[in-house]
């Protein structure tokens, strides 16, 4: 049996509304906001981005800069929930606060034009199961041993 080459992996090339992650990349800011959506566009080309969200992409860039080619960036922690997600925010790991804790979230393609709160929920869900002492009125006369 002759041996084949082992098969190269293709992966999935991301377009996000239409345009591929490299064009998007290149794209100016103005360009960009028009592809956003509605709250994402007023936001962005109303008040812009601020001293504080400026300054975290700056730390981004700085990790992605610093780290070797093929790994993984240094996390950066932030308290900024309500950061729209940037094209050249993918790649990296970011540390979103939820009130307790900074959960550590890798960017990828599929979060562009979302916010960073989105991924880093704040609030433990409800579990649903049994109702405990003084739930209900025949819980009352349990005797508690």
């Amino acid at each position: 049996m002759a041996e084949e080459a082992p098969k190269k992996r293709t992966f999935r090339k991301y377009h996000y509304r239409g345009i591929e992650l490299d064009k998007l990349l290149d794209m100016s800011n103005a360009q960009l906001i028009d592809l956003f959506p509605a709250r994402a566009r007023r936001r962005l080309s109303h008040r812009g981005l601020k001293r504080k969200q400026l300054a975290f992409i700056k730390r981004l860039r700085k990790n992605k800069r610093a780290a070797p080619p093929g790994e993984r960036p240094h996390y950066v922690k932030t308290h900024l929930r309500n950061m729209i997600i940037m094209p050249e925010m993918i790649g990296s790991i970011v540390g979103v606060y939820n009130g307790k804790e900074f959960n550590g979230i890798e960017i990828k393609p599929d979060m562009i034009g979302c916010y960073l709160g989105e991924f880093a929920i704040s609030y433990k869900p409800v579990r649903h199961g049994r109702p405990g002492i003084g739930a209900t009125n025949s819980s009352r006369f349990i005797p508690l041993k």
